[in-house]
């Protein structure tokens, strides 16, 4: 009986990747997991594993799974160590099999020794003007050694590549810990030196910063360098309390898979996940193309799919890329009438990178200009050939208008499903991933979470990035109340205090009080990191260079949007337009209508106001009037784009070229008081009085300058046509010749471009 190889493998009770090497190893041509062997394939492996007399294994004889073993590793953590390896057959495995044993190993504290004090050296005391810190508690710790130069910031830093302290003796490495957003006064605390003298530091690097301000982590970890300390960054707050543990295999029970479709604009992905869900998706979309990210489940009589549908925009890289994290197989839609487009060779990078499984779906069949033969050619330059063509990538040829072969796909999406063993514990704490948030007017903020992990239940206190809150209800993709969500399913979620982020990643802490203050630990943090951010930009590479002022040019945007992912995915479209040439940044963005506080940032920081999907309120518009500030609102994501790549090239400085305007030839020549006039006929253009000039013989420019004079007889003209005589007094070159050719032109401002 024809099996496929997946199935084969699971009666074996092998990986279904071993018999597939095998086959390979005995000369049968098997593609993928999800080929079919026949019966003379199946015997061929039998006698290879030497298990041709043995069709079944009564269950007595199976000896049971050992239990797993605790082992103490260190803190007090558990690791649970799983033997895999079957107890009965131990020569059903190949010996190259790898052990399946998961340990843990952590690099050993260094010690760091102490340092030797000399005989009768005196206890160390206060510098007065390099503070009490470690590195100068050490200058004077020997009371017979010789004074040494007190070091620079520069000195100092030059000094670690060297491993000493300035004078050639090993420097001694003291450990802190710090953590994001850490501000001057604490690090000083952890330094042991006074707050002013980190001020001081870090004037001299060219940044100005008080007591209370918190640091970006390299300016942090070069103060710290300066004063001998080596940094060690703990995580953000309240990351070690969600550290999370394995979960054990025995609870984990299968789950729906997570697909997104991705594909090109108009190539048909909402309309076939509209026919998958027989409900109209596509309705009420600008231009035909989604704008926000959906989560939708489709019941099968085969088990439930998890469905996300990503924006069909080129620009929103970033939305399509967090899909492909979040998924488990990637639908790739390629219309049959158009073939593979710039987004679809986008789809496929962005799926290739997160190592995730691609199904092609080859849609509008139905139309006579198709051609399903030419797609598949196409995809497979991109290394994505089709099972009937030896490869392992699924096709499926569908039509979303006509309804056609829609069975089919979902059976190939629960097949692919089926070999990739998605499995999880609906019985612990929930963990997910935020896929959108917005602010809505009459129900405050709400968030669409997938939970990946564990139950979400109404009543559960929520931690999302910077934001928190309880539970308060829950909405499936039908609109439905539910009290509880599992695995692998899409909800809506209200009674989040804030706006998440699309992206982050949620948990559930038993506190609520907690909760609050992680969360606002966590938003004071990144505000000053923003702040500092956007006072001065520190790398390693840059931090002793002295930036001129005014040689880049800067472009401040100020986006707003209708919901997180929309206004996510725009900063970064409008962030990648950056340039050598050109800077552009986003000082503000945020989610809701363009408000009065709006307009009055952008006046104060002379911005531009950018908005997707959103409104002018009458205050803002009346403000902006006033204040003269430009407020651009869009609803297709490429005019957003285009409209702020032409704002950005009109900053830079314009190129001049030289436009020749005409020729003139040297007929005879005249000596006047104020220098030899050249007497000339215009062979062809015009020369005018304010043009610049080039004197030719022999194909050689000779010289380059202005004009002195340009006349017709004894009148000073501005301009001499073709075919007509003329007087020409070329400035600082006396020596003309009849026969020379003036050549005249004028300079031409040429707009730069972004990308020359």
């Amino acid at each position: 009986m024809n099996k496929r190889l997946f199935e084969f493998a699971k009666e074996l009770n092998l990986p279904s990747k071993d018999i597939l090497e095998r086959c390979k190893k005995l000369g049968f041509a098997i593609p993928s997991q999800l080929t079919l062997v026949d019966d003379k394939i199946q015997s061929e492996i039998r006698k290879d594993l030497g298990l041709a007399d043995l069709v079944a294994i009564a269950p007595a004889e199976i000896a049971p799974a050992p239990a797993p073993t605790p082992t103490k590793t260190f803190s007090g953590t558990t690791t649970v160590t799983f033997n895999q390896t079957p107890s009965v057959r131990p020569s059903v495995r190949p010996s190259a099999q790898p052990s399946t044993t998961a340990t843990a190993t952590y690099p050993a504290p260094k010690t760091i020794a102490p340092r030797k004090v000399p005989a009768g050296a005196r206890p160390p005391m206060p510098s007065k003007t390099g503070g009490h810190g470690m590195a100068a508690n050490r200058r004077k710790n020997a009371a017979a050694a010789p004074a040494k130069p007190e070091l620079t910031v520069e000195e100092k830093l030059k000094a670690l590549e060297g491993n000493t302290d300035g004078t050639g003796e090993p420097k001694i490495l003291t450990k802190i810990k710090i953590s994001e957003g850490i501000t001057v006064s604490e690090l000083a605390q952890k330094l042991n030196v006074k707050p002013g003298v980190l001020i001081k530091e870090m004037f001299d690097l060219k940044i100005l910063a008080t007591i209370n301000q918190r640091l970006d982590m390299t300016v942090a970890e070069t103060l710290a360098g300066a004063h001998d300390a080596e940094v060690e960054v703990v995580p953000l707050f309240g990351a070690e309390i969600l550290q999370e543990e394995a979960d054990d295999p025995k609870t984990l029970v299968p789950r729906p898979p997570v697909v997104t479709i991705m594909g090109h604009v108009d190539h048909g992905k909402t309309l076939l996940l509209d026919a998958i869900r027989k409900t109209k998706v596509a309705e009420g979309e600008a231009g035909g193309i989604t704008q926000h990210i959906g989560a939708y489940q489709v019941q099968h009589e085969k088990g439930l799919i998890t469905f996300l549908d990503t924006p069909g925009h080129e620009a929103f890289t970033l939305m399509r890329a967090r899909g492909a994290k979040a998924t488990d197989i990637v639908i790739l839609v390629v219309a049959a009438d158009d073939g593979v487009m710039p987004q679809t060779l986008e789809a496929i990078d962005h799926a290739k990178e997160a190592k995730v499984p691609i199904i092609v779906a080859i849609n509008k069949i139905d139309k006579p200009e198709a051609n399903p033969d030419r797609v598949k050619t196409q995809v497979a330059e991109r290394g994505l050939v089709p099972e009937e063509w030896g490869g392992q990538t699924i096709f499926v040829e569908v039509s979303a208008k006509k309804r056609l072969n829609l069975e089919k796909l979902l059976e190939m999406i629960l097949l692919q499903a089926e070999v990739l063993e998605l499995k999880a514990n609906p019985n612990r704490s929930p963990r997910g991933v935020v896929l959108e948030a917005r602010l809505d007017k009459g129900r405050g903020t709400v968030a669409t979470l997938l939970v990946e992990k564990g139950t979400l239940k109404v009543g559960d206190i929520l931690l999302a990035g910077n934001t928190y809150g309880r539970v308060k209800a829950m909405h499936d993709d039908l609109g439905h109340l539910v009290k509880s969500a599992g695995p692998a399913t899409p909800v809506e979620v209200l009674g989040l205090s804030d706006v998440p982020q699309a992206g982050d990643v949620f948990y559930v802490v038993e506190d609520a009080k907690l909760a609050r203050e992680i969360s606002t630990r966590r938003t004071e943090a990144q505000k000053d990191n923003r702040l500092v951010g956007a006072m001065k930009h520190i790398t390693l590479d840059n931090l002793f260079e002295q930036i001129k002022e005014g040689q880049i040019k800067e472009l401040k945007v100020i986006v707003k949007g209708d919901v997180q992912g929309s206004v996510e995915a725009l900063r970064q479209s409008l962030e990648k337009l950056s340039t050598e040439k050109v800077v552009l940044r986003v000082i503000h963005s945020a989610t809701g209508n363009i408000v009065n506080s709006d307009i009055l940032l952008a006046s104060a920081s002379n911005a531009i106001v950018v908005g997707f999907n959103v409104k002018l309120d009458s205050n803002g518009k009346a403000t902006a009037e006033k204040e003269d500030v430009d407020v651009r609102v869009y609803k297709i994501i490429y005019d957003a784009v285009e409209d702020v790549r032409k704002a950005m090239e009109g900053l830079l400085e314009p190129v001049y070229r030289q436009a020749i305007i005409g020729r003139a030839e040297v007929r005879q020549l005249f000596s006047t008081p104020k220098g030899t006039i050249a007497g000339s006929m215009v062979l062809s253009g015009k020369i005018t009085s304010k043009s610049k000039v080039k004197v030719y013989r022999n194909d050689e420019v000779l010289y380059e300058g202005s004009l002195t004079s340009l006349r017709r007889f004894k009148d000073d003209v501005k301009e001499v046509a073709t075919n007509y005589e003329c007087g020409i007094g070329v400035d600082g070159f006396p020596d003309l010749q009849v026969g020379d050719q003036i050549e005249a032109f004028v300079m031409e401002a040429v707009a730069q471009k972004l990308i020359d």
